[in-house]
């Protein structure tokens, strides 16, 4: 078994807030961060996917059709968008870290030909990420 990671970026705005807090609420809790105007991040994702070599090619996947599925599952829904406003599964959930990270895991499942995705890593900012490893992680 051997694990090969992707690396993407996009750029999306966002915000924190919940509609059954009062407003001093999500502020109290959110911060600056609750301001409905929304603030922007250029976030990094890693997607990483555990398989056998195949030994003729020697890939674990192949790498253009990985870089597509990423493509056209994660950065084409998110970048340039804001995500409370424009993505549908941010409608009802807050759009942290740590969601987007089980987002995207949700996004690609099943979706990745000839190997098991095995984690999906979200950078906020260089010094803040999440990791989501699915149900079983």
């Amino acid at each position: 078994m051997i694990f090969l990671t992707r690396k993407a970026e996009f750029s999306s705005a966002h915000f924190y807030w919940i509609d059954a807090w009062t407003e001093e609420e999500n502020y109290r809790v959110f911060g600056k961060c609750a301001n409905r105007n929304g603030h922007g991040h250029n976030y990094t994702v890693e997607v990483t996917v555990a398989g056998e070599v195949d030994p003729v090619s020697g890939f674990v996947v192949d790498l253009k059709q990985l870089k597509d599925i990423l493509e056209h599952e994660v950065i084409r829904v998110y970048d340039h968008r804001h995500l409370n406003l424009e993505v549908p599964e941010f409608q009802s959930s807050v759009p942290t870290t740590e969601n987007i990270a089980i987002s995207i895991w949700n996004r690609l499942a099943g979706k990745i030909p000839n190997a098991r995705l095995h984690r999906v890593r979200v950078y906020e900012m260089p010094d803040l990420f999440a990791d989501f490893y699915g149900e079983q992680g």
